[in-house]
């Protein structure tokens, strides 16, 4: 059974906004007073919940609050949630570059930790002496560096820049050097920010595999911080959604994921619109995706079709309007565009109830989002709402033993098959 390497209790953080420190000499001599008779920070009590789209009511502000988590060894923990949520201020403690206001932490073995870009770098230093200076922030001995620097170099793809001074590599070539100085000098535990985006499709490919290797064949635990689903879904063995400076959601990827993009709304597959819908040319009724019913209860298999209803009046009859949906997977992939003019039907005037038909087991299991826009004359746009709808494909009952995965691919069309 893998040990527990990393254990979070408690954790809290509060920042004061706009100042450094408490502001005044009067807060700063009361908060050392508390402190000497050993009683709780005055200003602990006052601070408001980390929500950055509301107007707080006190200068003091919860970054992290009540954080309680286990990272067992070799373990993938993906770090996800919208920004300002907190992710980085808990990687900033869990690195020691910060300390927590309340709460302990307490891990074993060496921390590694790539936040931002040249992050631990000098730049006045060349790539060979960083990765020196590197290796011993970390604790290594010259001998064990000098062991680990054709790898890291390697790696890197720096090599022709190596006694460069860091300053003038480019963001790109500072993310690389630092990564493959933080993978390859062995540490516990890698804390990795969202500073792979940075990179290169080729190098983030090299990156996430690097640290499958050293999770999966080193047994080393990674932290790993991203906006990028596909890479959280691909790396990670578990992860927690952070909300507000608070977890919300510790669990499976998948789900995880998903309550990331969907949160605990009452997201359902039909939708009715209100008169705010009501334009001067047309009048939006309703959508609905069939079955009708939550999306967690939207379950397909093989043999079934899903129709996409619309319900929409035309107010002139001399107007050549479209219908057409987006169509995007979970990660913002768009799949295909559709519309109605697709196949030579023309909105009459009046009430019009559309139906579109994807052919039976079409798509892929997954999240999908529809986005709509009414085109005029197959070129000027009237009117645009993204993420209108959305619906999830689940597999339906299977036979024991047979494939329950997410085979890869957006969509799964059934074609005929002959043999001869």
């Amino acid at each position: 059974m893998n040990k527990t390497i990393l254990k979070i209790e408690n954790l809290s953080k509060q920042y004061r906004l706009g100042l450094v420190g408490t502001g005044t000499l009067q807060d700063d001599l009361k908060r050392w007073w508390y402190n000497l008779r050993g009683k709780e920070d005055p200003f602990l009590r006052v601070g408001d919940v980390n929500d950055r789209s509301t107007k707080g009511k006190s200068d003091y502000v919860w970054a992290l609050q009540n954080i309680n988590f286990e990272v067992k060894q070799g373990e993938v923990l993906g770090i996800i949630g919208k920004n300002g949520a907190g992710k980085s201020t808990l990687l900033k403690i869990l690195s020691k570059i910060t300390s927590p206001t309340t709460g302990s932490i307490k891990s074993r073995g060496r921390i590694a930790s790539l936040l931002e870009v040249g992050t631990g770098f000098h730049g006045e230093m060349t790539g060979r002496e960083n990765i020196f200076l590197n290796g011993a922030i970390l604790g290594m001995t010259k001998k064990e560096i000098a062991a680990k620097y054709d790898e890291i170099v390697e790696f890197s793809g720096c090599e022709r820049y190596i006694d460069t001074p860091v300053k003038r590599y480019s963001s790109g070539m500072t993310v690389r050097l630092a990564f493959a100085v933080a993978a390859f000098l062995e540490p516990d535990i890698l804390i990795i920010d969202e500073v792979l985006a940075v990179g290169d499709a080729e190098f983030q490919k090299k990156a996430i595999g690097k640290m499958q290797e050293i999770s999966q064949g080193e047994g080393r635990t990674v932290l790993f911080v991203s906006h990028n689903m596909a890479a959280v879904k691909s790396l990670c063995t578990r992860a927690m959604v952070l909300e507000n400076g608070e977890i919300v959601f510790d669990g499976g990827v998948d789900a995880a994921v998903e309550y990331y993009l969907v949160g605990d709304s009452e997201y359902k597959n039909i939708k009715v619109f209100s008169t705010e819908y009501d334009k001067d040319d047309f009048n939006l009724h309703e959508i609905s995706i069939n079955p009708v019913g939550k999306v967690s209860d939207f379950v397909l298999d093989e043999n079934t079709t899903i129709e996409i209803n619309t319900i929409f009046t035309l107010k002139e009859t001399n107007k050549k309007l479209h219908i057409t949906y987006v169509l995007n997977n979970e990660n913002g992939d768009v799949l295909f565009t559709f519309s109605h003019s697709g196949n030579n039907l023309k909105l009459k005037h009046g009430v019009n109830k559309l139906k579109c038909i994807l052919p039976k087991g079409f798509l892929n299991i997954g999240t999908y989002y529809l986005s709509f826009y009414v085109i005029e004359n197959s070129k000027t746009t009237l009117f645009v709402e993204k993420d209108i709808m959305m619906f999830n494909v689940q597999h339906g009952e299977r036979e024991i033993g047979s494939w329950l995965g997410r085979e890869p691919g957006f969509i799964k069309p059934v074609f005929n098959w002959i043999i001869e």
